[in-house]
């Protein structure tokens, strides 16, 4: 039987861990649910993001049928996972966070790591406290131009290149001025991965980039071939089946999509998950 992913966001970065989910489960089934309609979550509480990543991860698992779900969005994983698996009480939830530190500890020899992610993610310090449980020190900085330059599709543009620049510059500035030699750096937003070939052209020698939407992919990986999760033999079943539901914004959702995805997001369907 072919298994059932479901994979949630806020809105459409989250397309770049299902991307990578995919290429690494290339014949299961995903639902893919962005809750455009309540974008953005880091402007909200935490009890109002909490109730907004339940009902959604009960849409995936109730209507969808979802086996397994993977928390697309670091707001909602720095910020509501615990909620989400008290909604879904019998369903493997994985975020987004755990996993870009468990790769950041793999790569650092320092044990000091650099991170850039969205103010909200940055206001929960959920990357310092996954960093330090794993015996590292990492240094955040919220990076809010990102996110507009690549919905904008200036993943490369001169004017994205220097934005990135300047906040480096400064990231690594205040590294240096708290006696840290960090070597890696975590790209805590899942619309970073867009920019990954422009951020990698200019961090400094040395500093080794992650990419959290590929890290939380390859966990995903991981749980879900282990003892008792997905059939090992999926020979029979057929290619990749991806439908996608959005809250708001279907239009903007399609055209949008393909540029995270890295294919076409075809037809998307809306749906009401309330206010």
């Amino acid at each position: 039987m072919t298994p059932t992913i479901g994979v949630f966001d806020s809105g459409f970065g989250g397309l770049t861990v299902l991307r990578a989910l995919i290429q690494r489960l290339p014949r299961a089934r995903f639902a893919f649910l962005g809750d455009t309609a309540r974008l953005p979550y880091g402007s909200k509480s935490r009890r109002t993001i909490a109730r907004y990543a339940a009902e959604s991860a009960q849409f995936l698992v109730r209507k969808q049928g979802a086996e397994f779900l993977v928390i697309a969005c670091n707001t909602a994983s720095a910020l509501a996972l615990d909620a989400i698996q008290v909604a879904v009480p019998d369903i493997p939830v994985l975020g987004v966070i755990e996993p870009g530190a468990s790769a950041a500890r793999a790569a650092t020899r320092t044990g000091d790591v650099l991170v850039i992610a969205t103010d909200a993610t940055v206001q929960s310090h959920a990357y310092s406290a996954a960093c330090r449980a794993l015996g590292m020190r990492a240094l955040e900085k919220a990076c809010p131009l990102l996110v507009p330059l690549v919905e904008e599709g200036w993943t490369s543009h001169p004017i994205t290149a220097e934005v990135i620049r300047i906040y480096l510059d400064e990231l690594n500035a205040e590294a240096q001025a708290q006696g840290l030699t960090p070597d890696t750096l975590v790209l805590g937003c899942t619309h970073y991965p867009l920019l990954r070939p422009l951020i990698q052209s200019i961090v400094p020698p040395g500093i080794r980039v992650i990419d959290s939407a590929e890290a939380a992919a390859e966990a995903a990986a991981l749980l879900f071939n282990g003892p008792a999760q997905l059939p090992q033999d999926l020979a029979g079943t057929p290619e990749t089946t991806v439908h996608c539901f959005a809250t708001d914004s279907v239009e903007k959702f399609e055209r949008l999509g393909s540029r995270f995805l890295g294919r076409p997001v075809g037809d998307v369907e809306l749906v009401d998950l309330g206010g």
